[in-house]
């Protein structure tokens, strides 16, 4: 390292110098006295200069200094092709017209040369965005495609089903596997193509024809590049895990198997990785949050936790569950199953009647579930149906324990201004061969908000304690919302009359809260609520403590389900070890030196996850919409652009009235209304707006559903 950056600054002064003339490395080579077999060392600290944006070559090959200012980011296409490039650090993309493209490829790493900033105003109050050209490709992200297959009679070609990547895949027919017609298949990229040429690739797998069941979200996983197949070498590690725990590995542990214990979970869970136990005396609560150990059978830097981290999340698709851990574990021993002793690690707290916790401990444990129940079990026992209480009398005391509890410490957390989003969220009901049979709103009840709020409260107390200890944690953060999105949240909440207060370029979670108070139970309330949250940056892990927006906490974690998210489990391993005082220097370092490429690694797989769940339940919605064309319903304007607005309906489908359809009369966009205006009529469309549409057509290739207004 100290050799490069050494020629790095002798290139550099070389280069500066008023008589240096622009020339080849094997002219530089002779300058530089650089022998023959280190020009290969040459060539690398050139490129890592002109990466850096300080150096430039020519189409001849000839270096200097950059006369631009150079910038390196990952670049994201468009449809329409042009793009964005994004820079580390930098809180604004570049923009990217089409015509500078240069051939770069959906998620390539390139170099920008940035445009010089134009001071002019597009709409009198707003500055346009940065622009940019792409001038080198420095790396290739995407090297598998996956899409339709279509043959001709002397090659093949495949329709990428990423949107983004506008340029169909050359397939030779001696590369195509023998796909035919119709066949989604996978295809590896040979040849990324220039100018008036197509990048060309071979066919690595036919994942099946478009028409079989399960293949249209089977190709979603492989997009994504989701694994779904575990390793050999975690198969085999897993044949040594038993199916019951040790006598040995209770030694040492609290023993609370006598305590009433129960899992609430969803009636189709089958990892169980959280446990509650309750009880109060002279006025304090004793709440128990014991949560599956899994760290003592995931060891660090065995196969099996390898592929956990480099999965870092379970993934859950409208038709299957892709696990982070294999089912031996997430359903057997890591499981938290009715009647079996089971290694837990928990957080016990002591809350007044206030909700302010007098004291905690976090220790590990031996527990054994006395009864696994459903929400929709606890809150029947909740509102005294008969058969419930009946079926679980030995339980009432505690579900209403339970509930006291939650409700001090809801009011608690919502007068400090939590932001609470109660939305529905769809469930999409499939048939045995992946059709679409209903799409409803998930049913959230007392119970799980319960649930909801005693693991919201495990997560704050660790974190706050593993702060104030100053050891190495990941954190959960979320930070305060962007300005501009919180600009255009008032203007969509004021076309239902509703307001938010501002402070400057800032907003307090209250005032949000506030809003989703204000809309509960109107006909408005899932629109504004989801849009809430769309207009809030996403939350992310990170080694550092920075807060969470949403929830209006200082201190917050992901402690509580280590059998689906890879965070909680790298945190019981730190917490394991700080019980244990092995947390030494030599830790400590260890912990410092990889925790930032851990959390960022689950940042980037938790928006995988996201993404992929997204498009499988557009696909889905857009097969379920495909049989309703021709048909009229009544919806709400949930988005305006230039091209035209997008409409929600109330089971929570959204498509496009596009303006080319709007007939009438010629609309044009206004940006600081987020609006479009008929420019004879002077008609309007705005956010919020209710209006009348009819389906006209739908696309499951782009994921897109056609409206026109009725």
């Amino acid at each position: 390292m100290e050799l490069i950056n050494e020629r790095k600054k002798i290139i550099l002064d070389l280069m500066n110098d008023k008589n240096y003339v622009p020339m080849k490395i094997k002219e530089l080579a002779i300058i530089l006295n650089v022998k023959k077999e280190d020009r290969g060392l040459l060539e690398i600290v050139l490129n890592e200069l002109i990466n850096e944006g300080k150096i430039s070559v020519s189409k001849r090959g000839k270096y200097s200094i950059a006369k631009e200012t150079l910038v390196t980011g990952i670049f994201t296409a468009h449809e329409k092709g042009y793009g964005f490039v994004t820079v580390e650090g930098e809180e604004e993309d570049y923009f990217i017209p089409a015509a500078n493209v240069n051939n770069a490829f959906h998620h390539d790493t390139v170099l920008v040369a940035v445009l010089p900033e134009d001071k002019t105003k597009n709409d009198g109050t707003r500055k346009r965005r940065k622009e940019g050209k792409i001038v080198k490709i420095i790396s290739h992200e995407i090297t598998e495609v996956v899409g339709l297959f279509e043959k001709s009679k002397n090659f093949g070609y495949v329709l990428p089903d990423n949107q983004k990547i506008v340029k169909d895949i050359y397939i030779p027919l001696k590369a195509s596997m023998g796909a035919v017609n119709g066949h989604k298949v996978v295809a590896k990229i040979t040849d990324y193509g220039k100018e008036g040429r197509k990048p060309e690739g071979k066919i690595v797998e036919i994942i099946g024809h478009v028409n079989d069941p399960g293949v249209d979200i089977l190709s979603i996983v492989k997009a994504y590049d989701i694994p779904t197949e575990f390793p050999e070498d975690v198969m085999e590690q897993i044949e040594n895990i038993p199916d019951y725990v040790r006598e040995e590995e209770k030694n040492g542990r609290k023993d609370i198997r006598n305590w009433q214990t129960v899992t609430i979970d969803g009636e189709d869970a089958k990892d169980l990785d959280d446990a509650i136990t309750i009880s109060k005396k002279n006025g304090v609560y004793t709440l128990g949050v014991h949560i599956a150990d899994v760290s003592n059978y995931v060891t660090e830097n065995s196969p099996l936790d390898k592929e956990a981290r480099k999965r870092a999340t379970s993934v859950y698709l409208v038709d299957r569950v892709i696990p982070m851990l294999p089912h031996k574990l997430s359903n057997g021993i890591c499981s938290l199953n009715q009647g079996e002793d089971r290694l837990a690690l928990s957080c016990i707290m002591e809350i007044d009647e206030n909700g302010n916790i007098i004291s905690h401990e976090i220790v590990e444990t031996l527990i054994n579930v006395d009864r696994r129940m459903s929400y929709t079990q606890v809150r029947d026992v909740l509102i005294g149906e008969k058969e419930a209480c009946e079926k679980h009398k030995d339980f009432i005391s505690m579900f209403k324990l339970m509930k006291e509890l939650s409700d001090i410490l809801r009011k608690k957390r919502y007068g400090r201004g939590a932001i609470n989003f109660e939305f529905p969220e769809c469930k999409i009901k499939l048939d045995d061969k992946g059709r679409v049979i209903s799409i409803e709103p998930y049913e959230r009840n007392s119970a799980t908000k319960i649930i909801e709020d005693f693991m919201l409260m495990a997560n704050e107390t660790v974190a706050e304690e593993y702060y104030w200890q100053e050891l190495p944690f990941v954190y959960r953060n979320h930070d305060k919302p962007d300005v501009e999105k919180m600009t255009q949240l008032a203007t969509f909440i004021n076309n239902f009359g509703y307001h938010i207060k501002m402070m400057g370029d800032e907003i307090h979670p209250k005032e949000l809260q506030k809003l989703l108070e204000s809309v509960e139970g109107t006909s408005e309330e899932a629109l504004i609520s989801r849009i809430t949250l769309r207009s809030m940056k996403r939350a992310e892990y990170t080694p550092e403590c920075k807060g969470h927006f949403g929830l209006s906490a200082k201190y917050y974690c992901h402690f509580t389900s280590p059998i689906r998210r890879y965070p909680d489990l790298q945190i019981h391993r730190i917490i394991k070890e700080n019980i244990h005082g092995k947390l030494n220097e030599k830790y400590i370092r260890h912990y410092n030196t990889i925790l930032p490429d851990i959390t960022k690694n689950c940042s980037i797989n938790e928006r995988r996850a996201d993404d992929a769940e997204r498009d499988t339940e557009k696909l889905k919605k857009v097969e379920y919409m495909r049989s309703y064309i021709g048909e009229e319903f009544e919806g709400v304007i949930s988005s305006v652009t230039g091209w035209g607005m997008y409409v929600e309906l109330p089971n929570t489908i959204e498509g496009m009235v596009h303006v080319s359809n709007m007939e009438d009369d010629h609309y044009i966009y206004d940006e600081p209304t987020y609006s479009l205006v008929g420019e004879h009529t002077k008609k309007t469309y705005k956010l919020g707006q209710s209006v009348k549409v009819r389906v006209v057509h739908t696309d499951k290739m782009t994921k897109t559903i056609d409206f026109v207004l009725a």
